[in-house]
């Protein structure tokens, strides 16, 4: 029987919610960035596994992510372990790609720094985070948990089988989702695009891919 879980955030059922929304981003992304397949990217909090659905590979990659990642095997990707606010000395690149990293980064001026690193490692930026608004906090897969007290949104975490995080306070805690007025704030050059589903805001991206092309 398929569950709940498989139905909305499940990224081997290729039918999920999340699996669908993630194929619609890729689009995005290259409706963006057409020249993806001849551009040096660095992934900010990123996943060797996250770029395997994505229908075009960049000429080269490196993930930033301060848990220690799976090898890769190509001499186009490297694995790089570091702080994604405060990594440097990593070069510089055409495009600096991020996907739900900035509200993992724990709190205001945890999320400049994200800001100000990602302007210093390239031109281009594409930033998404999901949408604080959304009905459904998007890590715990639950109705407005990110309004609830951390004791509840702990609970849920614990007893709600959909829930992909630990139901831990300080894991609990350092989820803090972005509004319109936060993004623009971060990255007040971007453009912001908005990704609905069923007609709601679900998540934001910040982007100044058309500024870069002009």
């Amino acid at each position: 029987m398929t569950s709940v879980r498989d139905l909305l955030v499940s990224e081997d059922n290729e039918t999920s919610l999340a699996s669908r929304a993630r194929r619609r981003r890729w689009d995005e992304l290259l409706l963006s960035f057409p020249d993806l397949s001849d551009l040096t990217v660095v992934d900010l909090g990123g996943r060797p596994a996250a770029w395997r659905g994505s229908p075009v590979m960049p000429r080269s990659i490196v993930y930033v992510n301060l848990e220690p990642l799976e090898p890769v095997s190509s001499d186009h990707e490297r694995v790089v372990t570091a702080d994604a606010c405060t990594v440097d000395d990593i070069g510089s690149f055409d495009l600096v790609y991020s996907n739900s990293t900035i509200e993992h980064v724990g709190g205001h001026e945890r999320r400049l720094e994200f800001a100000d690193t990602v302007r210093k490692l390239g031109e281009r930026y594409w930033v998404q985070t999901p949408y604080r608004y959304f009905p459904v906090e998007p890590h715990m897969v639950f109705p407005f948990a990110q309004f609830l007290p951390t004791p509840a949104r702990v609970s849920v975490c614990r007893h709600w089988k959909p829930s992909y995080i630990a139901a831990d306070p300080h894991e609990v805690m350092s989820i803090d989702l972005l509004g319109l007025t936060e993004l623009r704030a971060y990255f007040p050059e971007a453009t912001i695009v908005k990704e609905r589903f069923a007609g709601l805001v679900k998540s934001l991206i910040a982007t100044n891919a058309e500024a870069a092309a002009a």
